[in-house]
């Protein structure tokens, strides 16, 4: 947790105030909470509402304040100790050759440590995620899990890899004209806090999209509209998509990858919109346009 990030929480909530939000809203308010990924798009936005809420967070990163690697079990014990939930997002994608047995050694730890809930980040319409989605129940025991399935995230336009593309102009991707129901992460951080800090999400799958489908030839239109300047959609081949990775200095082998999932994700069995976040939230999800104004009035593409 940055300082700043503090500073502008107390702002606005003290620990009683929190708690009778909380108590308002029907949120239980809980004991620590373990944000794997902590410092990266979702963590941090879940982190800092749990923060709001009077939650303590524990935000875990390969160089932060607690030390927790994919990469390196040994400091998961001690990442998890006295913890009560987590919301985990594996990096970098719960589809790449050894994540399953990433999830089921995070599961037996997180049973033994005592963990009483687990919010999962996996992808929607990923077959190997779900892979990995089962290799984590299946090894968790009691601890109640719940997994959010994301559409492609609308922030991949305002701060993610397609952000250097919307500032040039040209927005290269191997989507073909397929639509996806581009999700707000706001909206994805809003369901992670219910279902961490709310009972009755235990053993849900939610598949969290927006409220239209748009392809990316009229995202760029939009986020052109939007940045006040022309953005144009350049469909290319997975290949082609992974040799400008590399241009960008992505190892082969992870561009290879990459583009391979684009592929698989985006042939038209994502398109279509769910409404699971208004399930969880009681609203409706946030629409494309209204992303695009927002990160335009925040200054996204003014570099």
């Amino acid at each position: 947790m940055t300082k700043n990030m503090a500073d502008e929480t107390k702002k606005t909530y003290t620990k009683q105030g929190a708690a009778d939000s909380a108590a308002r809203k029907g949120t239980r308010v809980m004991g620590t909470v373990l944000v794997t990924s902590g410092t990266g798009k979702t963590g941090r936005r879940v982190a800092e509402r749990l923060t709001a809420l009077g939650v303590p967070v524990r935000a875990g990163s390969r160089a932060g304040e607690v030390p927790f690697d994919w990469q390196d079990e040994s400091g998961w014990a001690a990442a998890l100790d006295g913890t009560e939930a987590a919301y985990v997002a594996y990096y970098p994608d719960l589809a790449v050759p050894g994540a399953a047995g990433a999830m089921a050694a995070f599961g037996r730890v997180a049973a033994a440590s005592g963990l009483r809930r687990v919010v999962l980040l996996s992808g929607r319409g990923e077959p190997q995620a779900a892979v990995a989605e089962e290799a984590l129940r299946g090894a968790c025991g009691e601890v109640e899990l719940t997994v959010v399935r994301s559409a492609f995230f609308a922030q991949n336009f305002s701060e993610g890899a397609l952000l250097d593309s919307v500032l040039g102009g040209e927005l290269v991707f191997p989507a073909g004209s397929t639509a996806e129901p581009f999700l707000d992460i706001d909206d994805l951080a809003d369901v992670v806090v219910a279902a961490l800090t709310r009972d009755g999400h235990a053993g849900a799958v939610y598949e969290l999209t927006g409220p239209r489908s748009l392809t990316f030839e009229e995202a760029a239109e939009e986020l052109g509209r939007a940045a006040g300047r022309p953005v144009r959609y350049v469909p290319v081949s997975g290949p082609a998509y992974a040799e400008v990775l590399e241009g960008f200095g992505v190892s082969g082998p992870e561009a290879g990858f990459l583009a391979e999932l684009f592929a698989t994700l985006l042939d038209g069995h994502n398109s279509a919109t769910t409404d699971d976040v208004k399930r969880v939230l009681g609203r409706e999800a946030k629409e494309f346009t209204a992303f695009t104004r927002e990160a335009a009035r925040d200054g996204a593409w003014h570099g």
